[in-house]
């Protein structure tokens, strides 16, 4: 019972915790609209903004990682009736953090080099191209596939099927499992605006990936304090 308090704590504070780097890198790196920025320019302001830059992108990465003992807790306390089902979006989440770590730490070991090279004047215009294509295939390596995509993904999928358990098997309020079956699918139309990246032609849903990460942020709150009770 003090582990799951533990739990719900860390899903209460984690949602306000991120909000400290995510307002830095608004502050200093235009995020989130330089990510669809060309990469020269990306390059350019990365390297303005020097070691505290890539500081704040560290700890933009790391802030997540005590969700990964919640995600245990909250296991422990949903494989009761549902264990496969538990398992499953319990397995998913963790590969989520997974994911979005490597897509947000791509900033702290490897695009500092890229940044650093394309902005040394003793860098020949060839070197540069090449620096150019291949930051754009890491960028959307870890960044859209991994970081965006699949993490997002696993994360909207782990809190689809917790909120079908707990909307099964009655472990918190119904309210709970109907604001994340909503907030899925908020967070799902999102994904629109990456498809649209690689298919000009398709039509991205305005602020849903906004509204979708608010949400998801907003519900986890509602379940640390739901965990906090038990």
């Amino acid at each position: 019972m003090k582990l799951n308090r533990y739990a719900g704590m860390i899903f209460i504070f984690i949602p306000f915790l991120i909000q400290i780097p995510y307002t830095m890198l608004i502050m200093n790196f235009q995020y989130p609209d330089i990510l669809r920025k060309p990469a020269g320019e990306i390059l350019l302001e990365f390297q303005k903004g020097g070691a505290t830059l890539i500081w704040t992108w560290w700890f933009f990465g790391i802030s997540g990682l005590p969700l990964l003992f919640s995600y245990l807790s909250l296991y422990q306390v949903t494989q009761a009736k549902s264990p496969l089902i538990s398992l499953t979006a319990t397995t998913l989440g963790i590969v989520a953090l997974f994911f979005q770590l490597m897509g947000l730490l791509r900033w702290v070991f490897v695009i500092p080099v890229f940044s650093h090279l394309y902005t040394d004047p003793n860098t020949s215009s060839v070197m540069k191209e090449a620096i150019l294509v291949n930051f754009q295939t890491i960028h959307h390596l870890f960044g859209v596939l991994l970081g965006e995509h699949l993490g997002q993904l696993f994360t909207i999928f782990w809190m689809a099927i917790i909120s079908f358990i707990i909307r099964k098997d009655h472990i918190f309020p119904k309210w709970i499992a109907f604001f994340g079956f909503v907030s899925s699918f908020i967070y799902l139309l999102a994904q629109l605006e990456l498809f649209a990246i690689v298919i000009p032609e398709l039509s991205e849903v305005p602020l849903a990936g906004l509204m979708g990460s608010l949400c998801w942020l907003v519900w986890m709150v509602f379940l640390g304090f739901q965990m906090v009770k038990k």
